[in-house]
């Protein structure tokens, strides 16, 4: 008979750990789905029924998508960069980089709104450039949120990213141009797929991450952009009503599974791929 490793039950207390301060509560949140104010699916007939679920829903989508390749697009360079420069640079851009994840996100928020404001330093910047008449409406509307998302989830598209530049190996574009490809099509053909198992990971996270969102939305959006995070705590702050809570929370859930199910199968062939 097999001897038990003694080595087992050191996983025990993180397991109750996780048991109790997560997979409880969720689970008991879920539960609620189904349970309140009656057993059944009432819950998500409501919200198959009323408007204004499906349009908050369809708001924290549409973010979570546009949010997205903003942050990719900006953070590729960034990542391209922080991977060719000299140590010293490396070590800069690494550490711009981190600096964020060394602050408050309420405080950054805070800052954010300070930077967006009518009479905030970037609409002074630009009206002092005379590149515009008078200030931008950039708080309390999508442009706001976007602009709040992206600076606070870029850090987790440049890492991904970082590391898989690390992985390729040069020779492969001067290989590439040696045969007679100019640099726009080494990038896309030979570079980008290369690239993709950490976009894809970086992606990924922004998207999940935003579909979850709450305090940079509610300091940053407006009325019309209301996401789900902010609809759960309503439905459970001010009506009390813990089933549609469970319900739009199963649905994030879901939502979740699908995008890592996803990322996992890319990710996954790509490796096969090479």
């Amino acid at each position: 008979m097999k001897r038990i490793d003694h080595r087992i039950w050191l996983l025990v207390p993180p397991l109750l750990l996780l048991l109790v301060a997560f997979i409880g509560p969720v689970t008991w949140l879920l539960s609620r789905a189904f349970t309140q104010p009656a057993p059944g699916f009432g819950n998500f007939v409501e919200l198959w029924e009323h408007p204004v679920y499906l349009r908050v829903i369809w708001n924290t989508l549409l973010i979570s998508a546009i949010t997205t390749p903003v942050c990719v697009a900006v953070g590729f360079p960034v990542a391209h960069a922080m991977t060719y420069a000299n140590a010293r640079t490396r070590r800069w851009l690494i550490f711009l980089v981190l600096l964020p994840f060394w602050t408050s996100l309420l405080v950054r928020t805070f800052a954010t709104v300070i930077l967006l404001q009518r009479n905030g330093p970037l609409n002074a910047m630009l009206l002092g450039m005379g590149i515009i008449g008078q200030p931008l409406p950039l708080l309390y509307n999508m442009t706001g949120l976007l602009i709040g998302a992206v600076q606070v989830l870029l850090p987790f598209v440049i890492f991904p990213l970082h590391a898989s530049m690390m992985k390729i190996e040069p020779a492969y574009m001067q290989a590439a141009l040696t045969l007679g490809a100019d640099p726009l099509r080494a990038f896309f053909r030979v570079y980008l797929p290369l690239t993709l198992p950490g976009l894809m990971t970086g992606a990924t996270l922004v998207f999940i991450s935003v579909l979850g969102y709450f305090v940079t939305p509610a300091m940053l959006g407006g009325v019309r952009q209301l996401m789900v995070a902010q609809l759960i705590q309503d439905q459970i702050g001010q009506f009390g009503n813990w089933g549609i809570a469970g319900a739009l929370s199963l649905i994030l859930l879901l939502a979740t599974a699908v995008l890592l199910g996803l990322l996992h199968a890319t990710v996954g062939l790509k490796a096969v791929a090479r």
